[in-house]
């Protein structure tokens, strides 16, 4: 089954880097992530309470420098 993203409002993520690591989010529907360079490619779609915990895991840094 797939989301429906037509109704996404994406923008692009505070921790992409200007060296190509580009992400475009939808902060409407928390877990809906796409690469910004391809924006006609297909989305991820995690669940809302998985997206919020990689996203807190993230900005705590538990992944290293990111």
């Amino acid at each position: 089954m797939q989301d429906d993203l037509t109704d996404a409002a994406w923008r692009k993520s505070t921790y992409s880097n200007g060296q190509g690591g580009c992400i475009e989010v939808d902060d409407a529907h928390p877990g809906r992530v796409r690469d910004s360079k391809d924006p006609h490619g297909p989305a991820l779609v995690f669940p809302p309470d998985t997206w919020r915990s990689f996203v807190t895991a993230v900005q705590a840094g538990e992944f290293g420098d990111v």
